[in-house]
């Protein structure tokens, strides 16, 4: 046992329960809060985080931090306790360069901002946000500046954040070598878009029978409803307090089967990551996932490569139908199967196809390297963001709801963020292409088991938390760092089998 780091435990423990403190109050402000409430509580959400900043940023830990990266002190540490260790070094190194009341301002400012949003959302009313969007993004420019590495740029240093070692000139490659396969596809499957009919998902689906499904798929693909929770919020996501505390929301539309089906199938599949994550990790600084890259590729595994197969429904087919049978009972499974996979450019990143999705992602990532780069104001948003909708996917949102204010995520301050989208597509496909050395994924669909499954992706993925990071899990389990043919040779097949067969 390490005296250092017996005395270190205190101030991670602290700082834990604090982060839980504030993960609360996010997930509240999300779903139950009321709308007025938010002015004060995010004076709370400030006190909070200046608390859980101070846990970890002070001379008692930065002198406990340099001693135990000592090899005579790190090498006696357990894996785990090393993990934790190199995780707060770095978590450490990032927060004491950003000035303690900047930092309290900003955790305030995002406090504030996602209630912002959702009423400029809902009124189509961008400049209601603009202000609040022009504060986020001069503190993300400022703490980027204060921790990027020299040969970094600013958006650079927002990217390593969420993905660690992938910067803009990995991304410019990997985005490119998508475009390549994605575009001229694109063009040969829209050409037969005539051969889907799919009329049915806009018809009149009560929204309390929809709520009662999407609990059931929750169930079905494993969710555990004694160690988590679903409520409902304006943009469908996953936190968590720990493995036993695991939060997904959802949002229903009476005149769209799909978007809640999928949203709870995409939520559960991040919860099932934090719900796997070991015992021994849980309530540390390692007790989650590793990036969001990772984590993305766990929601888009369950989403799209099991929940839109033929395979995932043959077995829930009839209960579907069953459920909405005024809508369905004159559909059959091959008709739904091509439904639910049309290939069609549309405006919302949200509902859209997996081969129309990586061009939302891309737009969203040059319009963000433009904004930090100051090619481009927060007050130009919507016309650059109308145009790249044009350019890319050819088609124009009707308004700003359905355009640049359709995402959450720069209410928050999650900048770089986007590109882990893409990334955990390319990284589920390369786990799908494994996992079938070892797992027969389609029987277990057919016959309605899905464990196989779910235990391959905890044996391998969810159990290390975040003590590996994604190349390293990928080369554990494939022999390879992340590559992204395996993401263009999946949409090709699954789409020429689809289409152009």
């Amino acid at each position: 046992m390490s005296e250092l780091y017996e005395k270190l435990r205190p101030h991670i423990e602290r700082q834990f329960a604090l982060d839980c403190a504030l993960t609360l109050y996010s997930w509240d402000n999300e779903t139950l809060a009321p709308k007025d409430a938010m002015e004060n509580t995010a004076k709370i959400i400030g006190t909070l985080s200046a608390q859980a900043y101070g846990a970890l940023v002070n001379d008692e830990v930065r002198t406990l931090l340099a001693s135990l990266r000592e090899p005579k002190e790190f090498d006696v540490l357990s894996s785990v306790e090393q993990s934790i260790v190199k995780k707060l070094n770095k978590n450490f190194d990032r927060l004491e360069k950003i000035p303690a009341n900047e930092y309290r301002a900003y955790s305030e400012l995002t406090a504030k901002a996602g209630s912002i949003w959702a009423k400029a959302k809902t009124e189509n009313d961008f400049a209601a946000f603009a202000p609040s969007l022009k504060e986020i993004v001069s503190y993300q420019k400022k703490f980027a500046a204060y921790t990027k590495k020299p040969e970094m740029s600013l958006y650079d240093a927002m990217l390593d954040e969420n993905e660690e070692g992938i910067l803009t000139r990995e991304l410019d490659i990997f985005f490119e070598k998508i475009k390549e396969t994605v575009v001229p596809l694109l063009k040969k499957v829209v050409a037969k878009n005539d051969t889907v009919n799919k009329d049915y998902n806009s018809r009149h689906f009560p929204v309390e029978r929809q709520k009662e499904f999407c609990r059931f798929l929750a169930e079905y693909i494993g969710f555990d409803f004694n160690r988590g929770v679903m409520a409902e919020s304006a943009h469908p996501f996953t936190t968590n307090l720990h493995n036993h505390d695991v939060r997904i929301t959802n949002h229903f539309y009476e005149n769209n089967l799909e978007s809640a089906m999928f949203s709870v199938i995409h939520e559960g599949g991040h919860a099932l990551y934090e719900l796997g994550v070991d015992d021994a990790l849980t309530l540390t600084p390692v007790g989650g996932g590793t990036s969001m890259g990772v984590h993305e590729s766990q929601s888009r595994f369950y989403e799209n490569i099991l929940g839109r197969s033929e395979a995932f429904w043959k077995p829930l087919f009839g209960k579907l139908q069953e459920n909405y049978p005024e809508v369905l009972s004159g559909v059959d499974l091959k008709d739904f199967i091509r439904g639910i996979n049309k290939a069609e450019p549309g405006p919302i990143r949200t509902e859209a196809d997996e081969l129309t999705y990586p061009l939302h992602i891309i737009i969203r990532y040059e319009i963000e390297k433009m904004l930090m780069e100051d090619l481009i104001s927060v007050d130009e948003l919507p016309r650059v963001w109308n145009e790249k909708y044009k350019e890319y996917l050819g088609v124009t949102p009707k308004n700003d709801t359905e355009g640049v204010l359709q995402d959450v995520h720069w209410s928050g301050g999650a900048f770089g963020y986007f590109p882990s989208y893409a990334i955990g597509n390319a990284v589920a496909a390369q786990i799908y292409a494994y996992m079938h050395n070892e797992v027969n994924v389609k029987e277990c669909l057919e016959k309605g088991n899905l464990i196989p499954i779910r235990e391959y992706l905890r044996e391998h993925i969810h159990c290390f938390g975040s003590t590996k990071n994604m190349n390293e899990l990928l080369i554990a389990m494939t022999g390879e760092p992340l590559n992204a043919e395996y993401y263009t040779k999946y949409l090709t097949e699954k789409y020429t089998k689809l289409y152009l067969e």
